[in-house]
């Protein structure tokens, strides 16, 4: 009874914490909005196209460890618990549910009027807590999944499916995962563990499903040839080239400076 209390508000307060939107937060401290920049998304793509590669990487830092924090703490608090009468972990069933309520938070806040990312940055960081706390092995996974993303956006610029490339070698690493330790289950044999894995494994589901659907114009886009690059060897130059500016700008401020005082 108490440990399904504590799942409720882990739930709740994921579902809040994905509310937070760094890219809103970022963009508003350079007096913009990225909501009203470029394609309007409030995410990391935008961000890199708009505001520079720095902003953007910023951002998907911090989207990251919006879906790391709430997932890695079910995981410890639940640790080692069970079902009643089952023998699936609560931890397994935990780190999914808060995992697709920050995802859902990032995507549907309500405090932005339920208008917001596409929630790949935040799913990310779910499944790195999700694989890399059951060992390397399954951590590997999606290191790899994240290099090729970056290799395909840079070779393609096709953001958008660069991000799926992101995301779903690490979900169905999950599904092996449970697969493993609760496939031999039956309804027959322990209904309750069956039942529960059946659900977590909806949750995994529902987690890219609902990353998908945020990206839905991006599939028609891309179908229509009319998606927005993202290139980032674009991205590179103009961060060298800002940077060479400011380089510039202050040489310029001291040899002011120096003619002044002489």
């Amino acid at each position: 009874m108490i440990d399904g209390v504590i799942l409720v508000i882990f739930a709740l307060a994921s579902y809040m914490f994905g509310n937070v939107n760094w890219a809103i937060i970022i963009s508003k401290t350079k007096n913009k909005d990225i909501r009203k920049m470029g394609s309007g998304n409030p995410g990391t793509l935008n961000m890199s196209r708009n505001l520079g590669l720095k902003f953007g990487l910023l951002t998907f830092f911090l989207d990251i460890m919006k879906g790391v924090v709430p997932t890695l703490l079910a995981f410890f608090v639940f640790k080692g618990k069970y079902f009643e009468n089952s023998q699936f972990a609560i931890s397994d069933f935990a780190i999914y549910l808060c995992g697709l309520c920050v995802v859902l938070g990032h995507i549907y806040p309500v405090v932005f009027k339920f208008k917001g990312g596409k929630g790949i940055a935040s799913t990310i960081g779910v499944f790195l807590v999700c694989e890399s706390v059951y060992g390397w092995e399954w951590a590997v996974i999606i290191i790899m999944a994240l290099v090729a993303a970056l290799v395909f956006i840079y070779l393609t610029e096709f953001g958008a499916m660069g991000s799926f490339i992101a995301i779903t070698p690490p979900a169905i690493a999950s599904l092996i995962r449970l697969f493993n330790v609760y496939g031999s289950f039956t309804f027959e044999t322990a209904p309750i563990t069956s039942t529960l894995y059946v659900v977590t494994n909806t949750l995994v589901f529902a987690i890219c499903l609902f990353t998908w659907l945020a990206h839905r114009h991006n599939i028609e886009r891309m179908l229509a040839g009319e998606e927005h690059p993202t290139s980032i060897k674009e991205m590179v130059v103009k961060m060298k080239a800002k940077k060479a500016l400011a380089k510039k700008e202050q040489e310029m401020q001291e040899q002011e400076k120096m003619q002044e005082n002489k």
